[in-house]
Formats: structure tokens, C-alpha cells, sequence
């Protein structure tokens, strides 16, 4: 390892330290992710899924909530859209509402939507859409 190379992971490593989660911060990740998974299967209890697809057409009224990095759109009470995000989006109705823009008149995975806060309207987060799965009750 050239000096260089030596001098400059010294000067790194502070900083990715940083990076690093507590234990106590890991379980309260780990404590986030499974009261989102419980709170997305509730949502969801009692829809079918449908095979993925990379767009959702807008509608009128929808309800938007985010369960960690998973955004629901609500159509109707038999009626939902999942996507999954890389996240960015989390705090969707606790606090921010979903901004999203579209050139195609419908949502498509890729698309990125910013969030803001509705106290001081500013941008708090951003996130990209993954694709689109349709729920609904079956039958329908």
C-alpha cells in the first residue's frame, strides 16, 4: 500500500465509522420493518394479487400510504396498487404527502416522486417507483 492509499483510508475511516448502526439502533430497524410488514399484510388481507406490471393508471381518488419502503395506492376498499421503493418515501401520511410528476398520464415503475412536509412545505425525500402490483378482491 502506497502512502497515498494509507493516508487516504485513515482519512475515510472516521467517517465510515459513522456509518455503522448501534446495536440498539439495528433492533429498532429491525423493530420499524416489522410493524411495517404487519400493518402492509392487514392492509392487504383479503385482496388477490395480480401479476406486477410497470404502469397503474391514475385515478380520481386514491389514498396513498407508505409501509417502510412499500407505497399502497387505495382506489377503493377492493381496489390497491403496490410498489416497492429502494426508500425515501417512508414518511407518506405521517407527516408528508407524495408529490409525483408524469409525462404518460399514469404512474410507471422508474417514475420518482418527492415527498413534502405539509408543516413547512418543504422537500423532506424522494423515492423511485419498482413495478406496480394490482390487488384486488377476487373475483373482480
Amino acid at each position: 500500500m502506497t502512502w497515498v492509499a494509507a493516508v487516504t483510508a485513515l482519512a475515510l475511516a472516521p467517517g465510515l465509522a459513522g456509518c455503522a448502526q448501534t446495536p440498539q439502533q439495528q433492533l429498532a430497524t429491525q423493530e420499524a420493518n416489522a410493524a411495517a410488514a404487519t400493518a402492509l399484510a392487514k392492509d392487504l388481507a383479503g385482496l388477490t394479487p395480480d401479476r406486477s406490471s410497470s404502469c397503474m393508471p391514475r385515478y380520481p381518488t386514491t389514498q396513498v400510504k407508505a409501509y417502510g419502503p412499500t407505497i399502497v395506492y387505495t382506489v377503493s376498499r377492493g381496489l390497491k396498487f403496490r410498489s416497492d421503493t429502494a426508500g425515501g418515501c417512508e414518511r407518506i401520511g405521517r407527516g408528508d404527502i407524495l408529490v409525483t410528476r408524469s409525462n404518460q398520464g399514469q404512474l410507471c415503475q422508474g417514475d420518482i416522486a418527492t415527498t413534502v412536509d405539509t408543516g413547512s412545505r418543504m422537500f423532506s425525500g424522494s423515492c423511485s417507483f419498482g413495478p406496480f402490483v394490482r390487488y384486488s378482491k377476487a373475483g373482480k
